[in-house]
């Protein structure tokens, strides 16, 4: 989204919404519609005052089977006058056609191959299928002669563009059974506006709000305005093999204030946002938002963002499902989230999504904008799970991945999961502090977050963040650590993998989490990853207490018990005295024989390796298996290596083998 001119007229707009405060949302809603549009937005009444602004909930759109197009006629628009010579404005026929169809109870509005220039608003109603045959194109008008903005006493709580629906090429409110099918197409003709429209201009080809059943599928969307298509409290939506190509203009597809909603095989280009998922105030309540599925998609947005939730976010959203997408260019975020006005945003879920060239790859923030009519509170995202996402090719000037929650306690970001989540990134940063970045909770651009002191992934005020076998690396050296979750609990990886940079201070920076976990993970090399744990960090991972055996508890030779260094676990860690021959000597007890894999967290704050001897009952299992440099001690790390143990009990002992001792030695762990 972005910040266009405002004209003359909206102070116009705003006398005129100011004469006609006594007609109420209400009000508008008795004008005549058909019994179905009736009964629908009888659901959805909001007060009678535009200042009183509470709302009845919203009751879940039920579900139901795909539309079934209106098919009567046809109602060939050439028999009411229209010519499709591409200079004649044929408007005036196509509204003919769609009348002539309404009044015998619906049919399908037919465009014969030929252009048809519509200087005007056609104006949709219920029962419609508008059916393009291969060659036929409508066609936008310079003319200046369409629809004016309705007045909108909701201006302030979203954009211009938002708030106005009848300055579009093609519009309807309150109506049912609706379909686009064929293969012809749409076009502004590059005369939509991007920007806030001057009376007789358009900013959109297609504007429906308040519609039950929709299907768009098969035609082409191009050149159009502010957006393409905007479809605003429309629930039963489905489409199939939409093509928009909007990149010279701005939005694709705003879906906002929706339910049940099935696109496939869609092929959206934008400049702004290709395909966006919001809830305004512009109808003047809120309203759910949810069961949506998303499959076999191709996107991309110059400007900013690809797949987007938000920037308006009134109601709530729950239930979505986007799978086998791939985007291809994205100057903000790949695959955006924010909860900037009070929503909760839910059950979200990402899979087998391939991304290239996109600025930021993943996003999540709250902030505290609360841009919406009912006085919201601040939002909150959870439930959000991401499998088989790949990124790569970004800008050089890319956003890290980030996960951005606000500081309640019912404001953070919670239960994400990273499955096979692997991003490459450009890196290229020198070295800079570790410390929290600036925000501006007020904005949800990726831009609004200063430099995030990690390359790869920055977590804050976030909660019960889980990472598996996923990845990051970086094409040119970086400086700044891979990953640093600040505030929050429960955060952890396993089987991670990250590049280390050659002067960075540590590979996973832990600041003010409690109970954080790096577990069978390592840099690309096939190092250990080093950690640093500070502001009270705790560790919590791998086996159950029951199979975590504590370096303090074990039998030490050469090594003191201390507690100097936080993020250790049980009660302290064993520091080795500087000599040859220090030991750690562990008994644990094996249910039955076999191979088992061990765990050793460690710290060790020199640059220097630490080798160390294992035995296990008296045999050596690893020659000077390496305990490396962590960047400080209290950055802990683990290491990992499986050895055969007998069934009962065994002797593990771990031996330095040079003068410098042993690394810090926190625990030994096995699994259970």
């Amino acid at each position: 989204m972005r910040n266009h001119r405002i004209p003359p007229l909206t102070i116009l707009v705003a006398l005129v919404a100011a004469a006609v405060l006594a007609i109420t949302v209400t009000e508008v809603a008795t004008a005549s519609v058909t019994p179905a549009a009736q009964t629908a937005s009888a659901t959805s009444t909001t007060s009678t005052s535009a200042s009183t602004t509470t709302a009845s909930a919203v009751p879940a759109a039920s579900a139901r089977a795909p539309i079934t197009c209106p098919s009567g006629g046809p109602y060939n628009v050439r028999s009411y006058g229209a010519t499709g010579n591409g200079s004649t404005n044929d408007t005036g026929a196509i509204n003919r056609a769609i009348d002539a169809a309404s009044a015998a109870g619906g049919g399908v509005v037919r465009f014969p191959a030929g252009t048809y220039r519509s200087a005007n608003s056609i104006h949709m109603k219920s029962n419609i299928t508008i059916q393009l045959d291969s060659g036929s194109t409508i066609l936008g008008s310079p003319n200046d002669d369409y629809d004016p903005p309705e007045p909108n006493p909701n201006d302030e709580y979203q954009d211009y563009g938002h708030s106005h629906f009848h300055n579009a090429m093609i519009w309807g409110d309150r109506l049912s059974n609706l379909c686009f099918t064929g293969s012809g197409t749409i076009d502004g003709g590059g005369h939509l506006i991007t920007g806030n429209p001057d009376s007789g201009e358009a900013d959109k080809i297609i504007s429906l709000t308040r519609c039950e059943g929709l299907d768009v599928s098969g035609i082409t969307l191009r050149r159009g305005g502010h957006f393409a298509m905007l479809t605003n409290a429309c629930n039963d939506i489905s489409s199939d093999r939409l093509r928009i190509d909007t990149a010279s203009d701005r939005d694709g597809w705003n879906v906002i204030n929706a339910q049940n909603v099935t696109i496939t095989n869609a092929d959206i280009s934008a400049d702004d946002d290709a395909l966006a998922f919001k809830s305004d105030w512009a109808l003047g309540r809120t309203y759910d938002n949810g069961h949506v599925t998303v499959t076999d998609s191709r996107l991309s947005a110059e400007c900013c963002n690809a797949l987007m939730f938000g920037s308006e976010t009134c109601g709530d959203f729950t239930d979505y499902r986007f799978e086998r997408i791939t985007i291809n260019g994205s100057n903000k975020s790949g695959l955006g989230m924010v909860s900037m006005d009070g929503t909760t945003i839910s059950d979200v879920h990402y899979k087998d999504i391939s991304m290239t060239d996109v600025r930021g790859a993943i996003m999540q923030k709250v902030g505290t904008r609360r841009r919406c009519g009912d006085n919201p509170g601040v939002g909150r995202i959870q439930n959000i799970t991401y499998e088989n996402v790949t990124s790569s090719g970004q800008s050089s000037t890319n956003f890290t991945a980030t996960l951005w929650g606000e500081s309640g306690a019912n404001n953070r970001i919670r239960d994400v999961t990273f499955t096979n989540v692997d991003l490459t990134v450009p890196g290229g940063n020198g070295c800079m502090g570790t410390g929290v970045p600036s925000n501006d909770p007020n904005n949800y651009n990726p831009v609004s977050i200063g430099t995030r002191p990690a390359y790869g992934w920055y977590i804050h005020n976030a909660h019960d963040i889980r990472f598996v076998d996923s990845s990051v690396q970086f094409v040119s050296n970086d400086c700044r650590p891979a990953v640093i979750a600040n505030t929050g609990g429960g955060v952890s990886f396993e089987r991670f993998t990250a590049e280390r940079g050659s002067n960075s201070p540590f590979d996973m920076g832990f600041q003010s989490i409690t109970g954080y976990c790096v577990a069978n993970s390592s840099n690309t090399g096939g190092g250990a990853l080093r950690t640093s744990a500070t502001g009270g960090s705790t560790q919590a991972c791998g086996p159950a207490p029951g199979n975590r055996f504590e370096a303090e508890n074990a039998t030490i030779s050469q090594g003191v018990v201390e507690s100097n260094h936080a993020g250790f676990t049980g009660s302290g860690f064993v520091n080795y005295t500087n000599v040859t021959g220090s030991y750690v000597e562990f008994t644990v007890n094996a249910a039955q024989a076999g191979n088992v894999p061990l765990t050793f967290r460690f710290a060790n704050g020199t640059t220097v390796n630490r080798p160390m001897d294992i035995t296990v009952n008296g045999v050596l299992a690893s020659d000077e298996l390496a305990f490396p440099g962590t960047g400080a001690w209290p950055n802990w790390t683990t290491t990992s290596m499986t050895v055969p143990l007998n069934a009962g009990a065994n002797t593990i002992r771990a031996t330095a083998t040079t003068a410098n001792g042993g690394p810090n030695l926190d625990h030994l762990a096995l699994p259970g």
